[in-house]
């Protein structure tokens, strides 16, 4: 039992199936660095402080050197029988330095050690989401100023409703993702505290300098509560909910995608490198990238449920379910990088079909709303004027003509204060160019949108590197 670093207490060795059952290495192995990085600040600190010597501080920030050295060639053989990240990097230390690794743990927990392993993972994983983030944003916002003038049916109910463009579309996107941004600036805010010094629970009895540790691993502050310092898990939850949103927003856009390149919309065509055929249809060309992304919402949306689920009973302050908060985050963090960068190749690169995109706006009655603003600003009270182009609309089905198709005198016939300015009103364009408000698609509030969206990105994440 000596291998084991509790096994003082007992007199029988672990059974193999239980180090198996609960042995987190085969996925904490990949917090090694963050492991490191902390055990280095740790034992900076314990000599600050006069609980080690700095020679015993120089040996093992050395030693945790060359440790981080020889996992990263491959000459680290992880093992259950250690259980974790932790145990696996201290035995190789003192097996490297002698007995005086053994003084590395002073002062300290796997608690509270776990814990901030966890967030210097985070620390280090979330940037590179909101660089990915960054990324799409950037994209959206240049085809909006791009697709600025493109016309688009906008719909609602999947009926065809009133005419936008493809810029304004795309800008709606760059909202969705930018908020995204915002809410995972604030995630790493508060996942850079540290709870190192907090011990198993109670603190420590050593004089430990814990805002030192947490400047030396680059956090702006410490956890100012023992208990929860080691039993919190808010900020990998605030993760799961951030990932959670991103999915979502990146399944609205794909179920879009797969709409638009369907032959039925034709709207759009995505690019053939984002796209797979039928082992038996030769004309296939099946939209797998974006029906991918579509899915893998799922696996996200569970691992929240399943970290929210873990963590719903647990008294304070730690347990052994909280193992169980390190694969949902994993899991979320490749699946939304991965996706993340996919997308912004696909929409990079896909182009549009705006003659189907104009035929569908000819057909869809989407200037039904101008006529009766048109009426509404002639005084009808604007109840009235919807009565009078619902009639109008339904006479134009049962002619298969458009508004626009009407004469002055059909017109007229559905109310006499309609005159021939109509004409000027009815056009999509000028349906499109009249909607100036701040938020309307109006093709130069568009491209003056577009320009502020890439403006607004150095505020909320600037570009690293």
């Amino acid at each position: 039992m000596a291998e084991k670093p509790w096994g003082g207490r007992f007199r029988e060795e672990t059974l193999k199936i239980v180090e198996a059952f609960t042995a987190s290495i085969g996925f904490d192995k990949r917090m090694y660095r963050q492991d490191i990085a902390g055990s280095i600040a740790h034992a900076k600190m314990l000599s600050a402080v006069g609980v080690i010597t700095p020679e015993e501080s120089e040996t093992l920030q050395s030693g945790l050197k060359k440790v981080l050295s020889a996992i990263e060639a491959g000459e680290v053989e992880f093992t259950e029988a250690l259980e974790d990240i932790h145990m696996n990097v201290e035995k190789r230390l003192t097996d490297m330095v002698g007995a005086v690794g053994g003084k590395l743990h002073t002062g300290r927990s796997r608690n509270d050690q776990v814990a901030l392993d966890l967030r210097l993972y985070l620390a280090d994983e979330i940037p590179v989401v909101l660089d990915l983030l960054r990324g799409l944003c950037e994209v959206f916002a240049t085809r909006g100023k791009t697709d600025a003038e493109k016309l688009l049916p906008g719909y609602t109910h999947l009926q065809r409703a009133q005419p936008v463009t493809f810029g304004h579309h795309w800008l709606a996107y760059y909202e969705m993702f930018s908020r995204d941004m915002e809410r995972m600036v604030e995630t790493l805010r508060r996942t850079k505290r540290s709870p190192l010094g907090a011990g198993a629970l109670a603190g420590t009895p050593y004089p430990l300098d814990r805002e030192m540790v947490a400047s030396e691993v680059g956090f702006d502050a410490v956890m100012r509560n023992s208990l929860d310092a080691v039993s919190d898990r808010d900020f990998a939850l605030e993760l799961l909910f951030n990932g959670s949103v991103i999915m979502t927003h990146l399944s609205r856009l794909s179920e879009e995608l797969v709409l638009w390149s369907s032959q039925e919309y034709g709207f759009i065509r995505l690019s053939d490198g984002f796209c797979t055929g039928s082992s038996i249809m030769p004309q296939k060309k099946n939209p797998d990238v974006p029906e991918l992304l579509r899915g893998k919402v799922g696996r996200v949306h569970g691992n929240m449920i399943a970290l929210l689920t873990t963590l719903k009973s647990l008294p304070l302050a730690y347990n052994k379910d909280m193992q169980e908060d390190k694969e949902p985050v994993f899991d979320t963090l490749d699946t939304i990088k991965g996706s993340l960068a996919i997308t912004i190749e696909m929409v990079r690169s896909l182009s549009l079909n705006p003659e189907r995109a104009r035929a569908a706006l000819d057909a869809g009655f989407v200037n039904a709303t101008d006529l009766a603003d048109y009426l509404a600003k002639k005084g009808l009270p604007f109840r009235e004027a919807h009565e009078v182009v619902g009639k109008a609309v339904a006479y134009c089905e049962d002619r298969g003509i458009a508004l626009e198709g009407l004469t002055l005198e059909e017109l007229k016939g559905f109310s006499k204060i309609i005159e021939a300015d109509i004409f000027e009103v009815l056009p999509v364009e000028a349906s499109v160019a009249a909607r100036k408000a701040i938020g309307g698609p109006a093709p130069e509030n568009v491209k003056r949108e577009a320009d502020m969206a890439l403006e607004r990105l150095e505020s909320l994440w600037p570009r690293r590197g």
